[in-house]
């Protein structure tokens, strides 16, 4: 199961871009800058998770991907509303490789982009209801509404962390993570299962898949944060470390090291001005502990339970899923 068998699926994954021209298409008014900035980072990449798997989930049920296609673009949609948000939040300058929306367009269309992304979210899934059925609009939108709410207060969380002088627990970690990051996969997958008509414990299922893919996911994320190679990640070397990022990979090695490396590491941690050098350094002491092993071995343990979860189900869309839990966990970016 190697690079070959991640880069399949890094392919099916580019499939989920057949709804981006729907996407698109909900993203055109007046006036037009305002529109330019809403679109702008969605024309500029991202891997579309989160669509494929609201496509994947519905036809896991037998349900068709025209089905799910309004899901899919909102869900998109709220995506990148959120990374519209963070990004202002955060200060960062740059993202999928271009200007974030913000250092393109300025922070008040900026935060107006993500807002108009927030609204045709639920307007895409509204004025589809003609071509689905009522209560399926109703349950995708309370569905997805839940989401947002989730996402805002696993922010409000990591915050919280960030301006905490304490260590976070590795529980405290996986629930911030939970909401923030892994909300909208749920959302994903419920809804997929939603927009097949289907039954509860199938978008029960289906929502426990997708919980613990973006555990995965996130638990990752971070870990590629730390030993990610810039010439990939397009970010400087140890930069979750410079900028005191309280990620799983962290705590574990704050919690591991002792005598000089945990000096080396706690140097560095949150410390914007350190050298490349001694950042080089710290990253090194991180390697030496095995975190690289661990985090992967937690991340495929919330795997494991994924697979188990949609272990029922036998047709070849289960092994498209089963392939992108795979390519989560041996990812390197």
């Amino acid at each position: 199961m190697g690079v070959e068998k991640g880069m399949k699926i890094d392919n099916v994954v580019k499939n989920a871009r057949k709804i981006d021209s729907f996407l698109l298409s909900r993203l055109k008014g007046e006036p037009t800058d305002l529109y330019k900035a809403a679109s702008y980072l969605i024309e500029h990449g991202g891997k579309r998770l989160r669509p494929f798997l609201v496509l994947k989930s519905c036809e896991l049920l037998d349900g068709s991907a025209k089905q799910a296609i309004p899901a899919a673009a909102a869900i998109e949609m709220i995506h990148n509303f959120t990374l519209v948000h963070d990004d202002i939040m955060d200060n960062d300058e740059v993202r999928h490789g271009v200007p974030t929306t913000h250092m393109k367009f300025g922070i008040p269309v900026g935060i107006l982009a993500g807002d108009i992304l927030f609204s045709k979210a639920f307007e895409t899934i509204s004025r589809s209801s003609n071509k689905i059925p009522k209560s399926v609009a109703i349950s995708l939108i309370d569905t997805l509404s839940k989401a947002c709410s989730e996402v805002c207060e696993g922010q409000a969380l990591d915050i919280s962390m960030a301006q905490s002088k304490k260590i976070p627990t590795e529980s405290q970690y996986i629930k911030m993570i939970e909401k923030k990051t892994s909300s909208l996969f749920v959302a994903s997958c419920a809804m997929g299962a939603i927009s097949a008509n289907t039954t509860k414990s199938d978008v029960s299922r289906l929502s426990a898949y997708g919980k613990n893919l973006g555990i995965s996911f996130q638990i990752i994320d971070d870990l590629i944060g730390i030993i990610g190679d810039p010439k990939i990640t397009k970010k400087p070397v140890g930069n979750d470390i410079r900028e005191g990022k309280k990620s799983l990979p962290i705590l574990l090695a704050i919690k591991m090291a002792r005598g000089k490396e945990k000096k080396i590491i706690l140097n560095a941690f949150g410390n914007s001005s350190i050298s490349k050098r001694e950042m080089e350094k710290a990253v090194e002491a991180i390697s030496a502990l095995g975190i690289e092993e661990t985090v992967r071995k937690k991340a495929s343990h919330h795997l494991n339970t994924a697979r188990k979860s949609i272990a029922r189900y036998d047709n070849s869309v289960r092994e498209d899923m089963l392939g992108l839990l795979d390519f989560v966990v041996e990812r390197s970016l």
